[in-house]
């Protein structure tokens, strides 16, 4: 099978020599994906809602480079490293999956690369034929 991959351009891909997001066949699997405005720097710091919906805009730009859809997300993970943002955050998710309902996993962790990172989001989606 091809493997395809995609670079959103954040700065941190190349160091660390990984791809934003790679599909195989009709699995695609996207890493965690942090609140990175084109010019490299943090989107809304202080903002959890904010930062999830940039996370958000940058993993469908990925499927859509990838040749699919948010339809074809199978399953979220959502970072916070303040569990009391899981609200903020959960409704910008559930706008965005409300009709598509992929499972999905919130938890805290201690902190990012960026600790002006509140929100980092994973994604698998299955492309259907």
């Amino acid at each position: 099978m091809t493997r395809q991959r995609y670079s959103s351009g954040s700065p941190y891909e190349p160091i660390l020599g990984i791809s934003r997001a790679v599909r195989i066949g009709n699995v695609i699997a996207i890493a965690g994906t942090a609140p990175l405005g084109p010019d490299g720097k943090t989107v809304a710091p202080g903002d959890p809602a904010a930062q999830m919906r940039r996370c958000l805009e940058i993993v469908q730009a990925a499927l859509v480079n990838l040749g699919a859809s948010l339809s074809d997300v199978i399953r979220t993970r959502t970072l916070l490293t303040r569990i009391e943002d899981w609200e903020a955050v959960g409704k910008v998710h559930g706008e965005v999956f409300r009709d598509i309902r992929p499972v999905n996993t919130t938890m805290q962790i201690a902190r990012f690369i960026d600790p002006e990172w509140l929100v980092e989001i994973e994604v698998d989606a299955v492309v259907e034929s």
